[in-house]
Formats: structure tokens, C-alpha cells, sequence
């Protein structure tokens, strides 16, 4: 794509590795002018750390760096350091595309480069507009990749729907939930309220052998310990005042299926002992009868309570948390991980559109908008999320212009308590436990989320600035810091 379009071309997160700084330079300045953002590394191990951690459109390497030799597979003139840096992308970033840049091309250097899955080759000494031409088609390439994979996700496909999916963190829940379901073992869900939980738990089910049956949710809070009993292993008749005829329970009635017992940590500890016994034996005995019944159910649970110090002062069996603790799934909270916001944003908005507005052109959502959402701390996750952008599209289909061919939801529909709030006013977070960001460095977090920002603002620093809650000053030597352009 050439500079004539560039207004129109999209913002790509780029690697750039090379090992001469001013080349290093040269390139990343090139690429700020459509828009990029660039992360700039010297060597092979800092550029297979970025690669671990970060998440890239485009990858430009070059192909010898002699620092690199000897060094994660490197040979010893760092000859093929490029080469190497195109396999790395391929296992770590396999949706992105890479771009060799060399002296030393030639037909052979070239073949093998493409042989390892690259999109371009361009030699040195650069031509900055050749360059940048090769950087933007990589770039439109990697993102329509992106896009149509988040649409296949928006389309509510088989086994997770209503779950969208496009943080590495859900990513490695939802692959979890895959491996875990084909088994028998009792699931765990944590996560904060709000968080989506029972959707996971649909999800296990629908992924597992036991799809075919029923999925039954039983929520534990606030029901009496009677009723609790009542309701999950029923009942014969005359057993207590109104019981005028037998009826199954839970347990009896999701034979073959799955239970999902929704906040089981505010269940009573007499419960808590009943509820042992069915998944030790398998065996369940109707309220006023002797006659056990065996029952073949998967159990899933779901809390957002600390498990730990429930143990710890006796609220909550230890015996029975080892036994529902078979997998364990914690949910982040939204404010970790809200590169996800946007794509349930216009999930949401096509969803209530097509309700709404049938037959008609899906809502268009302003990027002011879109970024003023995804830098609120949403305190009750996705619930409040969802709840939100259904007001939001209320509110727009109520101020549309006659004439208007599409509903544009703005700023000006974002309810008064979430636009007045912004980075600087963020809740302390709760206590997180060690889940998809344990072992992450926080300079990568801290670098991802620069990164993240700039590609949402378009490059606009000041606007990343203040979404970040920092300052200009700040941010300009963070960049410089990580090496960010």
C-alpha cells in the first residue's frame, strides 16, 4: 500500500530487529508515519522475549547479527539470527507476518526465507518507501487474519457461545476448557462477580461427551438450608407439610449431564457435607426416603469468594474443596484484560442491533467512544459492560436523525457515572489470584499496555497519555525506555 492511502491504512504493532540502532531507527520512523507502533530489540534473545510475551501484527528482522551468535540456536556469526527469529514467530506469534531485511540477498536467502514463512523480502540499503510498502501490506494481511478470526468468534460458534475470546488470557482459558472437558473431573470456576463464569461452565459442558444432556445451574446463595436440600435431591411424597407427590432433585434430574452449582461457597456447611457425600459415592437419597439412587453427573462450580481463608476459619470444608478443586479455571477481571472490551463492545452492539433493529444496518460505534469504555475499570466486568452498551444503544436509536442510514452510538451515550471516570479514578484492584498473568514481568505488562493503548488511540500520544493515567513527560521516556516508537 502506498503513502497516497496511508491515511486509510490500518495501525499495526510491529517488531523490529536489528541489530545497528540508527537502522533500528531509521525503520521505526519510517513506520510512525501510517501509524505504527513499534517496539525496537537488538538482539535474538530480547526479540524471543517479546515474542513470549507481547503480541505482534508484523515482525521485521534482519537477517546476520553477529551479537546474537551462539544464542538461542544462533550459529556463530550470527549468519541465520533471521532466520531464527522467523521460526520463533512462526511457534510464537504464528498469526502475524515477518519480513526479512538483508545486505546479503540473494535468491537462495530469499527462498529460504519465504520457506519460513515470510511475507516479504527487502534488501538493504533500505528504500524507505519500498520498505514502508512492504510493512503495510504485511500489516493489512496480518490484521484481516485477525479480524476475520474475531468474527468467526462474534458468530457464535458451537461450544462457546456468547464468549468472546481475543486476549491471550481467554485464549488459554477457553483452551483449558477444551483439554478439561473430555474428562470427568470436577471444575472450579473463580473469578470476580460479573466475570462470566456460568458461560464457561456452559462451555465445558457443551465440549465435552456430555453435550447431548442436560446442563443444570443450581445457584447456592441465599437459599435456605432446607430448601437447598429440597431442591437438589428432592423429595418423596409426605416427606415434610406440601409434599403432595415425589419429586426428583437436581442431582437425579441432570443424570448423564453436568450440575453447575453457582456460588458454592455460600453454601451451609450441613449442605457442604451432604454434597461430599454425592461426589464420593455418586449415591443420592430423596428427602424422606432410605432408598439411595446413583447419579452420573459432571460437577462444575463457580464462586467469587477466596477459597483459602474459608478453609482457613472453617466456613468452607477443606475435604470438600479438594474435591471440586479437580480443575481450576480463574477468570481475570475485565481492567486485566481489556484488550477484550472492543470486541465484546461490538459483540454486544450486534447483538442487541439485531433485537432492536431488525433488518438493518448494525450500530457504528465512534472510536471516542470505544476508548472511552475501555479505559473504565468496570468494577462489575462484563455484566455491567454488556448492561452498559445495551443503554448506550437504546440511547442512539432514540437520537438518530431521520435521515441517518446508520445508528452512530458516541460518547454522548456513555451513561454520566462512566464518562466522568478515568484512569486516574480506577478502584484499586482486588487481591488477583495467580492465574494468566503469574510469571509475567512487570515491565512486560507495563510495556504490552503502552503498546495496547497507542494501537487504540492511533498513535496519538497525548490521548495515550491520559488513558494510561500518566503524564506526557512520563510516557515519552517509557517509550524511550522499552525501546517503543
Amino acid at each position: 500500500m502506498s503513502d497516497t492511502n496511508a491515511s486509510e491504512q490500518v495501525v499495526a504493532q510491529v517488531l523490529i530487529v536489528e541489530d545497528e540502532p540508527e537502522h533500528a531507527d531509521v525503520m521505526a520512523e519510517a513506520l510512525r508515519r501510517p501509524g505504527h507502533i513499534c517496539t525496537i530489540v537488538h538482539g535474538i534473545e530480547d526479540a524471543a522475549n517479546e515474542l513470549r510475551h507481547g503480541s505482534f501484527d508484523v515482525i521485521v528482522t534482519d537477517l546476520r547479527m553477529p551479537e546474537s551468535s551462539g544464542k538461542e540456536g544462533v550459529n556463530g556469526d550470527g549468519g541465520n539470527a533471521g532466520m531464527r527469529v522467523l521460526e520463533l514467530a512462526g511457534e510464537l506469534q504464528p498469526d502475524a507476518e515477518t519480513i526479512m531485511v538483508t545486505a546479503h540477498g540473494d535468491v537462495p536467502t530469499a527462498r529460504d526465507a519465504f520457506k519460513h514463512g515470510a511475507f516479504d523480502f527487502v534488501e538493504k540499503p533500505l528504500d524507505l518507501v519500498v520498505f514502508r510498502s512492504a510493512v503495510n501490506r504485511a500489516a493489512d494481511q496480518a490484521v484481516l487474519r485477525s479480524e476475520s478470526g474475531e468474527l468467526r468468534e462474534l458468530i457464535q460458534h458451537d461450544g462457546f457461545e456468547g464468549i468472546v475470546a481475543g486476549s491471550e488470557p481467554m485464549r488459554r482459558i477457553l483452551k483449558t476448557v477444551k483439554t478439561v472437558a473430555n474428562s470427568k473431573i470436577p471444575v472450579l470456576i473463580t473469578g470476580e462477580s460479573g466475570t462470566g463464569k456460568e458461560l464457561i461452565a456452559q462451555a465445558v459442558h457443551n465440549n465435552s461427551p456430555r453435550s447431548a444432556k442436560r446442563f443444570v445451574t443450581m445457584n447456592c446463595a441465599g437459599q435456605a438450608e432446607s430448601l437447598l436440600e429440597d431442591q437438589l435431591f428432592g423429595h418423596v411424597k409426605g416427606a415434610f407439610t406440601g409434599a403432595e407427590k415425589d419429586r426428583e432433585g437436581v442431582f437425579a434430574y441432570a443424570d448423564g449431564g453436568t450440575v453447575f452449582l453457582d456460588e458454592i461457597g455460600d453454601m451451609p456447611l450441613a449442605m457442604q457435607a451432604k454434597l461430599l457425600r454425592v461426589l464420593e459415592s455418586g449415591e443420592v437419597v430423596r428427602l424422606g426416603s432410605n432408598d439411595a439412587r446413583h447419579v452420573d453427573v459432571r460437577f462444575v462450580s463457580a464462586t467469587n469468594r477466596d477459597f483459602n481463608t474459608m478453609t482457613a476459619d472453617g466456613s468452607f470444608r477443606q475435604d470438600l474443596f479438594f474435591r471440586i478443586n479437580g480443575a481450576h479455571i480463574h477468570l481475570p477481571p475485565l481492567r486485566e484484560r481489556r484488550e477484550d472490551i472492543p470486541r465484546i463492545v461490538r459483540h454486544a452492539i450486534a447483538r442487541f442491533a439485531g433485537d432492536l433493529l431488525p433488518g438493518q444496518a448494525t450500530p457504528e460505534i465512534t472510536d471516542a467512544a470505544l476508548m472511552r469504555l475501555t479505559g473504565y475499570a468496570w468494577p462489575g466486568n462484563v455484566r455491567q459492560l454488556i448492561n452498559v452498551v445495551e443503554n448506550m444503544v437504546v440511547m442512539a436509536i432514540g437520537d438518530r436523525d431521520d435521515e441517518a442510514e446508520t445508528v452512530r452510538v458516541d460518547v454522548a451515550h456513555i451513561p454520566a457515572e462512566i464518562s466522568s471516570m478515568d484512569a486516574d479514578g480506577l478502584p484499586e484492584s482486588s487481591t488477583t489470584q495467580a492465574g494468566s498473568l503469574a510469571g509475567t514481568s512487570l515491565e512486560q505488562l507495563e510495556k504490552q499496555a503502552i503498546r495496547e493503548t497507542l494501537k487504540l488511540t492511533g498513535g496519538n500520544r497525548e490521548q495515550t497519555a491520559k488513558l494510561l493515567g500518566i503524564g506526557e513527560r512520563t510516557l515519552y521516556r517509557k517509550l524511550k525506555e522499552y525501546g517503543l516508537r
